[in-house]
């Protein structure tokens, strides 16, 4: 295996775009195996790799890991972005979970019908708004640090960060009225490693096209619409 962490996904976000980050923010270069036509996936489910059948999968420190829940895991432990101790890592854990629950409502957005993405773009936002935001908003008012948990940078300042900048897509001055996590959004985008996956040619991929859609669809073999409640 590379000495680099290799990802095998898409040549767009989905589920691997907060391994990107992660991994961008500990400062660890990664290379990337893009995943183009379905043979390409056929050869990764025969060959056992995918142990449930599904990326992301990540090649790392002579594993190969799936369900991006544990890659994330593994990533923040091994470059100290998981907390000092139990106590922390337990707020990392809850921290995480929420925007994740926030990401999903976006994950699928681009898989919408227009009339559909008109819908869910309104219950992102005030999802965001009205149940995620506010909490970050109250923790960092109330312990006055730079960082969400043990004033020190983790992984649940990365994943905010990126939730961040997707709600943003949505609606641009999503954070008008949230004085804390424009000044958090601020500070984190200016940290070296940060600054430097948001700057133009890095590995962080743009918002998903038709182009990125019909090749997951493809590859997925996905012959149904999604549809939102």
């Amino acid at each position: 295996m590379s000495a680099k962490p290799k990802l095998y996904y898409f040549d767009g976000r989905g589920k691997m775009e907060s391994i990107r980050w992660l991994l961008a923010a500990a400062g660890v270069e990664f290379e990337e195996e893009f995943l183009e036509t379905r043979d390409q996936y056929e050869k990764l489910l025969q060959s056992g790799s995918l142990l449930f059948q599904q990326v992301p999968m990540v090649e790392i420190d002579g594993m190969r890991m799936v369900q991006t829940r544990a890659i994330l895991s593994y990533i923040a432990a091994k470059y100290n972005l998981y907390g000092k101790d139990l106590k922390e890592r337990a707020l990392i854990d809850m921290y995480v979970g929420g925007t994740d629950d926030l990401m999903g409502f976006i994950l699928m957005f681009p898989f919408l019908s227009a009339e559909d993405k008109e819908k869910q773009r309104a219950f992102i936002v005030q999802k965001a708004t009205s149940r995620y935001f506010p909490v970050y908003e109250k923790v960092l008012k109330d312990h006055g640090q730079d960082f969400l948990v043990g004033n020190n940078f983790s992984w649940a300042d990365v994943h905010l960060l990126e939730a961040i900048l997707m709600v943003e897509e949505k609606k641009s001055d999503v954070l008008s009225g949230f004085p804390q996590l424009q000044a958090f959004k601020a500070r984190i985008s200016s940290i070296p490693a940060i600054k430097k996956f948001l700057e133009s040619g890095s590995q962080r991929k743009p918002v998903p096209d038709d182009k990125y859609v019909e090749t997951v669809r493809r590859v997925l073999r996905m012959y149904y619409d999604v549809k939102v409640n």
